[in-house]
């Protein structure tokens, strides 16, 4: 047999070879088998670390995120520096199970958040350890890391000298070219968008701004600005207006002569039917003088004064302090605790005292309800509280004084009104304490 036949039939038999082996399907799958065995078990590893790091992960976030509530709540408490951070790592250690001995200790700083400084805690943390698979792979341990984000707002109390009590829409609106100086603050009881707004070239100078909704003013006032705030509260809500049912009326007489000779009333406390309207220069003398009715009318050309005195207004009776183009002059100041000694208020004698209007709760004062407005050169004291009704202060009111506080159902400032209250803090209406609040943000 030369060598080319040999090759030959090597070569056929080869082919037969292969054929049967091609055939042969428990022979393939053996090769499958054992080329996909590595793939297999390398995903198997892969799994089990990943599971790993799953867990890992889910309990250092939920440890991360009690540390950072935890801290949170610490400083809305305003505990010191120290202790937000012991408490917010004894919470962290308290939380770990699996991660106990491997984790890291957390790191726990302050930081800014909407707007705010320091009003935000964020604790991150992490944990490594080198696991089978993916240490042999990478020749290293795994790595875990997380991070929580908790904002808080401290707990406080609220002052305020103009108070707006209607639970909803804007409560205090500001506009025009309005000027309100009320150190003494402003708040809003309603828990609606826009419950206080200033807008147009309205100034308003206050060290607070407090609303149960959300406030929309210029950036220059944002700085005061609570919002969101819970605990706000009319702190007049459960007092009853006192009362002086001795029937009286408004007249003007003739004083003095000569050069001298003028018109002149001397009201006494008492029921007022149908309102005052002033009809020449007027004195009060002290008490309780209640409108039943109509309008309390010191608008006119004519000074008024008026001490130690408070207005009660009942049936739909409005107030009017001030008028166009007018310059009367208007001196009123409130009654005192002493002057309810020896009457049947004399037990409520401190919650009354400072009030110089008194508004029933179903006055509802006929539209346009209540105006200070106009030219009035005013100086008055006193709480002027007006739950069932709003005010407006329009025109060119000029009304300064010692310590004038405004609780109505709305306020409305506007056209070129000018407003300044000077209340000292022990003085100041309080408007309700808020309770500390706390949230995770991240």
């Amino acid at each position: 047999m030369n060598p080319g036949q040999w090759d030959k039939r090597t070569m056929v038999g080869g082919i037969r070879i292969w054929r049967k082996l091609r055939r042969h399907q428990g022979g393939n799958a053996t090769m499958i088998l054992a080329g996909g065995i590595p793939a297999l078990i390398g995903s198997a590893g892969l799994a089990v670390d990943v599971s790993q790091w799953y867990l890992w992960k889910r309990e250092l976030q939920h440890s991360v995120d009690q540390s950072a509530l935890s801290a949170a709540y610490a400083l809305a408490e305003n505990s010191s520096n120290v202790s937000y951070i012991v408490r917010a790592r004894q919470e962290f250690d308290a939380n770990k199970d699996i991660t106990r001995t491997f984790a890291t200790t957390p790191t726990v700083v302050l930081a800014n958040f909407g707007g705010g400084t320091a009003n935000s805690v964020v604790v991150s943390a992490s944990a490594s350890k080198r696991l089978p698979f993916s240490g042999f792979l990478m020749n290293s341990a795994a790595t875990v890391g997380v991070v929580a984000q908790a904002v808080f707002r401290p707990g406080a109390n609220y002052q305020a000298c103009l108070i707006a009590t209607d639970e909803d829409g804007t409560g205090i609106d500001i506009g025009g070219n309005a000027t309100v100086d009320a150190q003494c603050g402003l708040a809003a009881l309603s828990c609606d968008e826009d419950a206080v707004v200033i807008d147009g070239s309205a100034t308003v100078l206050t060290s607070s701004i407090a609303t149960c909704g959300t406030a929309s003013v210029p950036p220059e006032n944002e700085g005061v600005v609570a919002e969101n705030v819970e605990g706000l509260v009319d702190i007049y809500k459960d007092l009853v207006p006192p009362d002086d049912e001795t029937p009286q009326e408004y007249k003007c007489k003739s004083v003095g002569t000569g050069k001298n000779k003028t018109n002149l009333a001397l009201l006494e406390p008492g029921t007022y039917t149908g309102g005052i309207d002033l009809k020449c220069k007027t004195m009060l003398s002290a008490g309780i003088y209640v409108i039943d009715g109509g309008v309390l009318d010191l608008s006119a050309n004519y000074d008024v004064t008026g001490t130690n005195v408070m207005f009660v207004l009942k049936n739909g009776a409005r107030i009017k302090f001030g008028g166009e183009g007018n310059d009367n002059r208007i001196n009123l100041t409130p009654m005192q605790a002493s002057d309810f000694s020896g009457t049947e208020y004399a037990s409520q004698a401190d919650a009354y005292a400072g009030m110089l209007v008194f508004e029933t709760r179903d006055n509802n004062a006929s539209n346009p309800g209540h105006i200070l407005n106009g030219n009035s050169n005013s100086l008055m004291e006193g709480n002027i509280y007006l739950p069932s009704s709003g005010i407006t202060i329009l025109g060119t009111a000029d009304v300064a004084a010692e310590c004038l506080q405004i609780s109505a159902r709305t306020i409305t400032i506007t056209g070129t009104a000018y407003l300044k209250t000077l209340c000292p803090t022990n003085e100041t209406l309080s408007a309700g304490t808020s309770r500390a609040s706390i949230r995770l943000v991240r």
